[in-house]
């Protein structure tokens, strides 16, 4: 029997990168494929083509052996392929049934809105919506409006959403990136639940621990090529991590027990406002000590940004006091708490990390480019700004042309190399790193984490917030878990499990949803 999907050649090509190098990649029925590759390994545009959003330059698609072409996702939707997007194509004031239905409403006349849907057409909607949440076990509420439901609902409204559509096959890209460990152990029976009753699904992801657990198949990309096909049985995770970097990568940093010294961050009642002037950090306190990784795991949205820009005077506190050793901190400008010795790798390196119009050599002192030996009263020595850049370049492995280079046209982990190196270099008390990993390639995040572990060596005190609880579990010596704005529990890394942590990031202590 042909397979369900079938790429051949596929080749795709934008101004000055081939993004897709004669790509071949196949779906059997039934069966769960997944496709491996870091940022930039081509990926996401091979299954961009597959569902109708790019058009390949070079290649075919077949469905079930007939050739086929696609000139939008509504093609693609037509021939039975949904995909479900990292970031949810969801309207949230809306119901359950109303984005289902949008878009593919049958209208009568045609110029009548979804507003204005006869209940004849909602109690419809819902009860098929009903009878295929039953089916496959989706747990979906139609008439829940989406923005009251959980991140892991909202991803099952997705995937009754393509079925609605009478999707064969799926296309489920980084569908894990926002949910708990016992979220996504859901998520992973309801896609063996799907492949059981026929489906077939295409399980794009960075984290390797998932491959194992759910997929028939795994295929790895890097560079725009396909660079094999094998299945959890054959690999290891050492195999495909040296897959998708090209090179032998140590997965798991070796890191001796924390010495932790004197408290370096204290943290007491700490509120914080968002944008829009809504308390997200209520009554947070913690500390942290010299020679120890504080790691604050959560599911992304539950206060952690505002909670590092308040520590790093990105943003007002509106109660509560911060303290770094003798100085009282709270309110402090950025570069009073520079100086007073902290380093931040923040969470959006564009935005607050690097001035992508600079080059890399006015960016590894943007902190100190004022202070000697850089600068003579209000004369920069240029000089001595090269020597630094070029010191740091060599020892953190920056890949540029030349320090000269605009780091805006930099890798996005050679461009966080350029943040670790700056903040690093630096005699910190303490270091707060915020998401250091996203985006980055096995290799560059080995590097960092090394560079983490190293700093904490050197009787630093760091602060970790990642949403990556490997990462979390990897690094930390002691890991808090935040939960709406809330510090939970704290707990000793060593004793921590997953299923421990994941409930907590899930709003569970003692049994009881808090």
């Amino acid at each position: 029997m042909p397979p369900a999907l079938q790429a051949t050649g596929i080749t795709k090509r934008f101004p000055g990168v081939l993004a897709n190098d004669h790509v071949d990649f196949d779906l059997q029925s039934g069966e769960i494929h997944g496709l491996l590759g870091e940022n930039g390994a081509g990926k996401s545009t091979l299954m961009n083509i597959l569902y109708g959003l790019y058009q390949p330059d070079e290649g075919t698609i077949s469905i079930v052996g007939t050739p086929t072409r696609f000139s939008s996702p509504h093609d693609a939707i037509a021939q039975g392929i949904g995909m479900v997007h990292q970031h949810f194509m969801l309207v949230p004031p809306l119901t359950v049934t109303e984005n289902i239905i949008l878009g593919q409403e049958s209208l009568q006349p045609a110029t009548q809105f979804l507003g204005q849907l006869s209940a004849l057409d909602r109690r419809s909607a819902a009860q098929r919506i009903r009878e295929l949440s039953h089916q496959y076990r989706l747990d979906v509420d139609p008439d829940a409006h989406v923005k009251d439901l959980p991140v892991g609902a909202q991803q099952r409204v997705e995937i009754v959403k393509a079925l609605y559509r009478r999707a064969e096959i799926l296309i489920l890209d980084e569908p894990t990136a926002v949910l708990t460990p016992q979220e996504a152990d859901e998520l992973f029976v309801i896609m063996r639940e799907l492949v059981k009753q026929g489906k077939s699904i295409v399980f794009i992801t960075h984290k390797l621990r998932e491959m194992f657990a759910v997929t028939d198949r795994i295929s790895v990309m890097r560079g725009g090529k396909m660079v094999g096909t094998t299945t959890p049985k054959q690999a290891t995770s050492e195999m495909l991590a040296e897959m998708m970097v090209g090179r032998q990568v140590i997965l798991q940093i070796d890191k001796q027990a924390a010495q932790p010294g004197d408290v370096i961050l204290r943290v007491g009642n700490l509120q914080v406002q968002d944008d829009r002037h809504a308390t997200t950090v209520h009554d947070v306190s913690f500390e942290v000590r010299a020679g120890e990784i504080l790691g604050i795991a959560g599911v992304q949205g539950n206060g952690q940004r505002e909670l590092v820009e308040a520590l790093t005077g990105l943003r007002p506190v509106s109660g509560g006091h911060v303290a770094l050793l003798d100085h009282d901190t709270t309110h402090a400008t950025p570069r009073q708490i520079t100086e007073f010795g902290t380093g931040h790798v923040p969470e959006d390196r564009h935005k607050h990390g690097l001035v992508l119009t600079f080059p890399v050599r006015d960016n590894l002192v943007l902190c100190t480019y004022y202070e000697s030996p850089f600068a003579r009263g209000v004369e920069i020595d240029e000089a001595h700004i090269e020597n630094e850049a070029q010191k740091l370049v060599k020892e953190f492995d920056i890949r540029t042309p030349s320090t000269g280079t605009l780091v805006g046209s930099l890798s996005g982990g050679n461009q966080q190399k350029v943040i670790v190196a700056r903040e690093l270099d630096r005699p910190v008390k303490l270091l707060i790193v915020n998401q250091p990993t996203r985006g980055l390639d096995v290799g560059s995040i080995e590097f960092i984490h090394r560079r983490i572990v190293e700093a904490r060596d050197r009787h630093t005190a760091v602060l970790l917030v990642s949403a990556e609880l490997d990462e979390i579990m990897s690094l930390s010596d002691r890991i808090a878990v935040m939960y709406k704005g809330r510090i939970l529990d704290t707990l000793n890394a060593p004793d921590a499990t997953r299923e421990q942590l994941g409930l907590l990031m899930a709003g569970v202590k003692g049994g009881a949803h808090v």
